[in-house]
């Protein structure tokens, strides 16, 4: 079996945007501890990074905002929003971040590596195409899907975000194509405030926005329950040739951030789910990106559990029938989730809506 690609460098911990910021280098180091820790039990190889071109950030971002960026190199703290500063460092880690993504991309797409793991820092699903936004600089898994159509040649990417945020910058670069398919479930009402039900893409992209806003308190069986009745369906008819994720971790119930429910067990079934799918339509080639995830415990054993479905799971295997007893999940889950299949499937009409 091919190994799992991860990114990881140490240039991603000197970004720091200051004491007690939840966003901060502790969440790369204690995730590179765990893998020292667990090396011999992992079937992974570790991609070399590289750093992105100016070329390649603007494929997704203005060139004005990408050069405001990069003046930060070695200056020092400057704020870009009220929660989100740079550093001397953060230009380099903000570039690799890209750059080590695209490098894993590549891998996986050329068959070097069966899937992988970028654990990088900054995270990106908020960055706009013109500014930096909720921690993030350049939006890493838009440009991903950017590089995978225009160098690999590519047209049908599927985007799948987990994150306990919507990733309103994500949605926004393929808001009207329909080369990428973008769905997020997320916490909703939340920050950033988008991502409702009726955002679902406009002119040649109508359809291909994909949110499933949820009340605070969803767990395990709500996102299973999701990704049985509405992701599974969507992404089998999309028959992506790439699926990338981004893997935030912030919807786990010891999140200081959220208010949601998931443990390491929900997060590892819907991996799997992904990689069924992957399997079945795109040879396999599934990329995560690290997104949110703000306590450590959480995040380090959230991620451990997926490196070792990663480099571990046999998708040859049957998956496990999946019973969702919609009726005991709460009334607000079934109301927002009949309205996303309500709207969905006049775009994908091999959705139940009953």
């Amino acid at each position: 079996m091919k190994p799992t690609g991860i990114v990881r460098d140490p240039v991603f911990m000197m970004h720091d945007m200051g004491e007690y910021h939840p966003e901060c280098p502790e969440r790369l180091e204690i995730i590179y501890q765990m893998i020292d820790e667990f090396e011999s039990d992992l079937n992974f190889v570790e991609i070399p990074n590289r750093g992105a071109s100016f070329d390649e950030i603007v494929t997704n971002h203005d060139p004005r905002y990408v050069n405001q960026i990069a003046a930060t190199a070695g200056r020092p703290p400057t704020f870009l929003d009220p929660d989100t500063s740079a550093c001397a460092h953060s230009w380099e880690a903000a570039s690799k971040a890209v750059g080590g993504l695209f490098n894993l991309v590549d891998g996986v797409i050329e068959g070097r590596v069966r899937n992988g793991f970028a654990l990088v820092r900054p995270p990106g699903h908020h960055a706009e195409r013109r500014r930096a936004m909720g921690f993030c600089f350049f939006n890493n898994v838009a440009l991903a899907a950017r590089h995978a159509l225009r160098q690999h040649g590519l047209t049908r990417v599927a985007i799948v975000d987990w994150d306990l945020h919507h990733g309103n910058g994500t949605q926004n670069s393929f808001y009207e194509e329909s080369e990428v398919l973008f769905i997020s479930i997320h916490q909703y009402p939340h920050y950033p405030g988008t991502g409702g039900v009726r955002e679902i893409g406009h002119g040649a992209g109508e359809g291909y926005t994909v949110n499933v806003p949820l009340a605070s308190g969803a767990g395990d069986e709500e996102y299973l329950t999701v990704f049985h009745m509405l992701v599974a369906p969507i992404l089998e008819a999309y028959k992506p040739q790439l699926i990338l994720v981004s893997a935030g971790f912030d919807a786990h119930e010891r999140d200081p951030l959220g208010g949601m429910a998931l443990t390491e067990s929900g997060y590892s079934q819907m991996l799997e789910i992904l990689m069924h799918i992957a399997e079945e339509y795109c040879l396999g080639r599934l990329v995560l990106t690290l997104e949110g995830g703000y306590d450590l415990i959480a995040l380090r054993e959230s991620v451990k559990i997926i490196l070792n479905v990663l480099s571990s799971y046999n998708c040859d295997k049957e998956m496990v029938p999946f019973q969702p007893a919609f009726e005991r999940l709460s009334s607000t889950f079934r109301a927002r989730l009949r309205d996303v299949l309500a709207t969905q499937v006049r775009y994908w009409p091999n959705l139940s809506v009953s």
